[in-house]
């Protein structure tokens, strides 16, 4: 069978992006010429690869087989040119980053700054992601590598690596500063105003399963899209929240936010990289995972 090289070029990026408008962009092509190759691709093979319905493009079971392994050579051969377009021992390439916003704040951005010092020719897209969607994202081959909190559930050949640990802690604004005076329980905070990310989140259900793990319903006043909106709202005396220790640290020494002492505690959670251990990586994204779990073991 000796099929043309540009047929499984085209037939990576639709797999990977799982549209073909964006495998069209990514090749510098149009539409029309990508759905032209794939049925000649699929002509050459002699089986379906792709279903096709308004929702947009999903893989065969065929489908799926082929893009693991045509993902993997390429990877191979993306590395390889970088290999040998390295400017001496200076890595270049591009690292495609899915992370959770309590990640990005609790480490990523230290990782970031003093890998990118070292290694100013490695580029980086970074997206913003839940949990779930980073997840998502890394199984069918969008982005490279994810940093996220826990919890979330590995699938396939995803590998996770723990970075920091770390505990979501109730806090209040001076609104509620007779809440910090003595310890209750979490029963008794039922009737005031909560602020907690959004219900389309892992750390909405993990705050729901640990509020009804203590005969309490979870009913937030302000549910809020994004982490690093927490701590804002819950100083501005919107309502009373968990945030993670670390993010609230700087107003907690400022006295603008005070911590609400509870008898129940919440799990320890933790920020964790996920990379697909069955795909080939360039040697930029081994030397940045390296360079990630170096770093959290400082």
């Amino acid at each position: 069978m000796n099929i043309n090289y540009e047929y499984y070029k085209t037939f990576y990026y639709v797999g990977k992006y799982r549209n073909l408008t964006k495998a069209a962009q990514a090749l510098g092509s149009s539409q029309p010429n990508v759905t032209r190759v794939m049925k000649l691709l699929e002509g050459e093979i002699g089986c379906q690869l792709l279903l096709r319905s308004n929702k947009g493009i999903a893989l065969t079971e065929k489908g799926e087989l082929l893009y693991e392994r045509v993902s993997a050579a390429f990877f191979q051969i993306q590395a390889v040119e970088e290999e040998l377009c390295r400017d001496g021992d200076q890595i270049e390439g591009t690292i495609i980053l899915g992370t959770t916003e309590t990640a990005l704040h609790l480490i990523l951005f230290g990782i970031l700054k003093e890998f990118k010092r070292d290694n100013p020719k490695v580029h980086f897209k970074i997206y913003n992601y839940n949990t779930r969607k980073a997840v998502n994202e890394l199984v069918r081959g969008a982005i490279d590598i994810g940093v996220v909190t826990s919890p979330f559930h590995v699938r396939q050949n995803i590998r996770s690596e723990r970075l920091l640990a770390f505990r979501d802690v109730l806090v209040c604004g001076s609104a509620y500063a007779d809440l910090t005076r003595k310890k209750r329980h979490l029963a008794e905070l039922a009737g005031y105003p909560w602020v907690c990310l959004g219900k389309n989140t892992v750390t909405y259900d993990m705050t729901n399963d640990f509020f009804l793990r203590n005969g309490v319903v979870l009913k937030p006043d302000i549910e809020v899209a994004a982490s690093d909106l927490m701590v804002p709202m819950i100083q501005n005396n919107l309502g009373i929240g968990y945030v993670p220790e670390q993010l609230a640290q700087p107003e907690l020494a400022a006295g603008s936010v005070h911590r609400v002492p509870v008898y129940e505690q919440m799990e320890t959670r933790t920020v964790c990289v996920l990379y697909d251990a069955k795909r080939g990586q360039s040697r930029c994204e081994k030397e940045f995972l390296e360079y990630i779990l170096s770093f959290s073991a400082k």
